[in-house]
């Protein structure tokens, strides 16, 4: 077996494991806290313009809808996870620290704040926001529920023979 398969056959469910935890707790919270999510049909909508050439656009909600957009901005949300815990599992091996999966967690904050939250109409960090510092509380709560679902992920995957 390759490095590489090595590595996909740890990241592919430890990257869905960690995104289904933060899903999990974007769904209590929003339930219990009434918390504002991501609707990734949007993501969706941006990536299918990003295809096109488009990478930002001023309120995304506004712009044209993308055949297919529900579909591709969840894969993307869950490609994106696996991508991460790729990452965590190459710099840190198999069995990295809570806090080296938190850390990581707080890491991929930086990827709604710069990429994503710009891209959408929503501003460096949500600064275009109605409340910008909720919404960043908010991005980073959810990838910090990623990093806990990283860590128990890999606790769980590893320990299965």
């Amino acid at each position: 077996m390759s490095d590489v398969t090595t590595l996909a056959s740890l990241a592919v469910p430890v990257g869905i494991g960690a995104t289904l935890a933060m899903d999990g707790m974007v769904s209590l919270r929003t339930r219990i806290w009434g918390v504002a999510t991501l609707d990734y049909r949007l993501v969706g909508r941006w990536l299918g313009h990003l295809a096109k050439g488009r990478f930002s656009h001023a309120a995304i909600a506004s712009s044209a809808r993308v055949r297919g957009e529900a579909v591709l901005g969840w894969a993307a949300h869950y490609l994106i996870g696996v991508a991460f815990a790729a990452g965590l599992i190459v710099i840190a091996g198999q069995q990295p620290s809570l806090l080296a999966c938190l850390l990581t967690g707080l890491l991929t904050s930086a990827a709604p704040f710069l990429i994503v939250q710009p891209g959408m109409g929503r501003g460096v960090a949500s600064s275009k926001a109605p409340q910008p510092s909720r919404a960043r509380l908010n991005t980073l709560i959810t990838h910090l529920s990623f990093g806990i679902g990283l860590y128990l992920a890999l606790r769980i995957w590893t320990a299965v023979p």
